[in-house]
């Protein structure tokens, strides 16, 4: 799915515009026993209480695709017969109405999930009449090109307040209150099946983590049984790795800036152009990158190989979950140095008198510990040479 998709179905998930007229959940405690369960008609609720449960449902549909929404994609044979793709379709099927279907969901989750303390599971189905949209994105909010009907379960941490003094208008001063077991934004989540070019697609699932360096292996495994992609924050530990292992004594600063300064640029590009569709950079584009800044052919093959074995064969990469675009650190021991990404080629690296030296062009306004000071014309030679 892409950004104009998630948001789509987010925009649509509000009491005056949703067709969710039930809510499934159970409350779990920190020994993963099912406290309580419930049933709750959105058409009985109070308005402001079914506004605070359908915020929590779009809560599961923020955060960056690739990072905290990551596409999941069911195997063929799964879809023609797995028990994990079934419950999920048998559940959409009945519309969440089988307590036993609900219950064979509520213990996967519960049996897999590492979550501190006690935690919520919301899960509702909806169906929404997708608009007819043309070639030039316009459309008619009368003409449905089908209807989408859709599961959304959340995975709600719950902390217990702490009793504080509160103000009782009635009688006109404060006192000590109870305390309350409060639902948290939503940790784990995921929308079966995917919204796919505005239409239903039964072989992906939407799962959503708030957690980028945790995205809870068992949990998939258990409800999809899926290939689990590396965290985003391990993506980016992994391809620095993989730079630094790969390319040996070629990995040097201008390498890297390359790398660095290419992916920044097709982000930024991507941004301005309000493309839709996620960027993804695959292994060529990468080795294409390397190759012009003259690293040798034995170890771009060594890289090809290493980026297979590292992220899957021919996998394609969110370059924001592999540099951070807006940071360019250089780090020793005892010295870190930030640059603007956009200004790195004011960083260079030389070896004088046998000495390795990052040198920082400073021809603009140098403060230290916030005094400008001035840098004489006189030229020195860099103490130990």
């Amino acid at each position: 799915m892409n950004d104009k998709e998630v948001s789509e179905i987010r925009r649509h998930l509000r009491r005056d515009r949703s067709n969710i007229t039930r809510l499934y959940g159970c409350y779990v405690n920190d020994n993963k026993e099912i406290i309580s369960q419930f049933s709750l008609s959105t058409g009985m609720m109070p308005e402001n209480e079914a506004e605070k449960y359908f915020a929590v449902l779009r809560r599961s549909l923020s955060g960056a695709i690739g990072k905290n929404l990551i596409d999941l994609t069911f195997q063929t044979g799964q879809v023609a017969d797995s028990p994990e793709h079934t419950l999920l379709m048998e559940l959409r099927r009945c519309k969440l109405e089988s307590d036993e279907l609900r219950m064979e969901l509520y213990q996967k989750i519960i049996d897999s999930v590492v979550l501190e303390g006690s935690y919520l599971i919301l899960i509702g189905c909806d169906s929404y009449d997708v608009p007819f949209r043309g070639k030039d994105g316009n459309g008619s909010g009368d003409q449905s090109e089908e209807v989408y009907t859709f599961l959304l379960c959340v995975i709600c941490p719950v902390k217990q307040t702490k009793a504080n003094l509160h103000y009782v208008p009635e009688e006109k001063c404060f006192h000590d209150g109870a305390m309350h077991q409060m639902v948290s934004p939503p940790a784990l989540g995921f929308l079966f099946p995917a919204f796919d070019d505005r239409a239903t697609n039964i072989y992906n699932v939407l799962y959503y983590t708030r957690d980028i360096k945790d995205s809870q292996d068992a949990l998939i495994a258990s409800l999809f049984n899926t290939p689990v992609p590396l965290p985003a924050d391990q993506q980016k530990q992994s391809f620095e790795a993989l730079l630094t292992n790969t390319l040996g004594e070629e990995c040097s600063l201008e390498v890297v800036q390359s790398v660095h300064d290419e992916l920044r640029q097709r982000i930024q590009i991507h941004k301005e152009s309000k493309d839709p569709q996620p960027l993804l950079m695959g292994k060529e584009e990468v080795k294409g990158v390397l190759s012009s800044c003259g690293v040798s052919e034995e170890h771009l093959a060594k890289f090809s190989v290493n980026y297979d074995e590292t992220f899957g064969f021919e996998a394609q990469l969110h370059p924001k979950n592999i540099i951070d675009s807006k940071r360019f650190q250089l780090k020793t021991p005892d010295v870190v140095i930030q640059v603007d990404p956009a200004r790195s080629e004011l960083i260079e690296t030389r070896v004088i008198g046998g000495v390795k030296y990052i040198m920082i062009c400073a021809d603009e306004d140098v403060e230290v510990n916030g005094v400008n000071i001035h840098i004489t014309g006189e030229e020195k030679t860099p103490a130990g040479v």
